[in-house]
């Protein structure tokens, strides 16, 4: 069963965790033999607080937060 994954990956300005999570990500795709549209996007603190994100990066998979952090702020 392979229902449709959508990845979406949310990062500050100064974050510098992009190359590493493509590789990562891309990688645990094709270890599970799945498919998923995967998205990145570098975001200004305050198009972070318009979507409620709380760490960078942020990464949500068919729109839940993989790892949700009870601070705020996005840093």
């Amino acid at each position: 069963m392979n229902k449709d994954l959508k990845i979406e990956v949310y990062m500050n300005m100064s974050c510098s965790s992009e190359t590493q999570l493509r590789d990562n990500i891309s990688r645990a795709l094709e270890l599970e033999g799945v498919t998923a549209e995967v998205t990145y996007q570098r975001l200004s603190d305050e198009e972070a607080r318009k979507l409620d994100l709380r760490g960078s990066p942020t990464i949500r998979i068919n729109g839940e937060e993989v790892q949700p952090l009870p601070q705020g702020g996005f840093t």
